[in-house]
């Protein structure tokens, strides 16, 4: 088959639709990427064909507007959405038309409904692929709502209030667009509702051992375990010298977010870090560096987390992913969205301490976290234990078979 795989986001979101991308192309499939141009290079070193779109997300969330978009909770998220991305979104609805108009299946993110009107306009089948466990379930609340239960019966609500939010304050937008690019009729109601309705295959990137799957989901949702890459990269010399230079570092960064004083963040990091005893490496932070400090840009997490002593993240789930298949211990400090749902997932597996919020992360506090990873033996056994689960584990074999492919 020709398939689309859709990755709209940061690396997070981009890097395991590559890992399924590669996985599917192993098995004859003729798979093409489409993402915002700057994952250009690692869709090519997987081998892939890549559809470029000239809405890059990364740039929007780190500009200053984008930035108090993310940061506005999930009716705020909707509505920066609306404001920040429609003047964008007839151009990236055209790209993705135009990339997507001759594939056999298409393989999409939830959000915006785009597999369910390109099947609409050309009749092709299409799959849903969450990165957080975003089926409803009575199990726990929406990933997106950050309390750990409202029981049972608030727990599946949760689902329809965030979606049927998301819905009153996007489908205008949606349905314009539909009528403007894909020359479809408006849709009557949300593309959630529809999928389910019409059974729509989900795969769910995240581990059976991270999120147990709930007994309340359809047979139609297939939890896989998480979509890792394996890349042969060639190690980069400054930073294997800074790691031959002592014992095993601590990772900190905190991705595509910024936090709103970059500076004093990177002040508090290093110093949480010294007073923890304990060399750091920082990844995209504004500080200059020392003999115990070593700051980096990007690099590839899968190769880089195996070797530290723990890890410091803001809890996106590829992050989140990443370290917990490292074997590390995590130290997680949300910003937002689903991210305090995977600082309390890794804390009620015992792989870290608990999440410290990054508007409380004072210097004491993260030190006390940074310890806690670094030298209770309990915490890093848990966190050796899951990472042998995790990397013994095919969930890109698994998404491959659930798709029949």
């Amino acid at each position: 088959m020709r398939i689309a795989v859709l990755a709209f986001g940061s690396r997070g979101d981009t890097q395991p639709c590559v890992a399924l991308g590669a996985g599917l192309a192993r098995r004859g499939h003729q798979v093409m990427i489409v993402a915002a141009g700057r994952y250009g290079g690692l869709v090519e070193e997987a081998g892939l064909e890549f559809s470029p779109i000239s809405v890059d997300p990364l740039k929007i969330m780190e500009s200053e507007e984008g930035q108090a978009w993310l940061r506005s909770g999930p009716a705020g998220f909707a509505r920066g959405f609306r404001a920040i991305v429609e003047p964008l979104a007839e151009r990236l609805v055209a790209e993705v038309d135009a990339a997507c108009a001759g594939a056999d299946l298409v393989l999409s993110p939830a959000l915006g409904g785009f597999g369910h009107h390109l099947s609409e306009r050309y009749g092709m089948p299409y799959a849903l692929l969450h990165f957080q466990p975003s089926e409803p379930t009575r199990a726990f609340p929406n990933p997106l709502v950050p309390l750990r239960t409202l029981g049972g019966a608030g727990n599946r609500a949760s689902y329809a209030l965030v979606e049927g939010l998301s819905w009153l304050l996007l489908g205008r937008m949606v349905n314009r667009l539909r009528g403007r690019v894909f020359k479809l009729e408006p849709m009557r109601g949300s593309p959630f509702r529809r999928a389910r309705a019409d059974r729509v295959p989900v795969l769910c990137g995240v581990s059976p051992w991270i999120v147990g799957r709930p007994r309340d989901w359809p047979d139609y949702v297939h939890l896989t375990g998480f979509w890792s890459l394996e890349r042969a990269l060639p190690p980069c010399p400054e930073i294997v010298a800074f790691l031959d230079a002592g014992p095993p570092p601590v990772f900190v960064g905190f991705g595509s977010m910024i936090p709103a004083d970059p500076v004093a963040t990177a002040e508090t990091v290093v110093a949480a870090l010294r007073r923890a005893g304990v060399r750091g490496v920082l990844q995209g932070m504004p500080y200059e560096g020392a003999d115990d400090m070593l700051v980096i840009g990007d690099i590839d997490h899968g190769w880089l987390f195996p070797r530290m002593a723990a890890v410091v993240h803001h809890g996106g789930a590829g992050t989140t992913g990443t370290g917990l298949r490292a074997g590390v211990p995590g130290v997680i400090c949300p910003f937002f969205s689903d991210q305090p749902f995977w600082g309390a997932r890794v804390a009620s597996l015992g792989a870290g301490p608990a999440p410290l919020p990054i508007g409380r992360a004072t210097a004491g506090a993260l030190a006390a976290r940074v310890v806690h990873a670094v030298r209770d033996p309990g915490t890093r056994a848990v966190a050796a234990r899951l990472g042998e689960r995790l990397r013994a584990e095919d969930g890109v074999g698994r998404a491959c078979e659930a798709l029949g492919a």
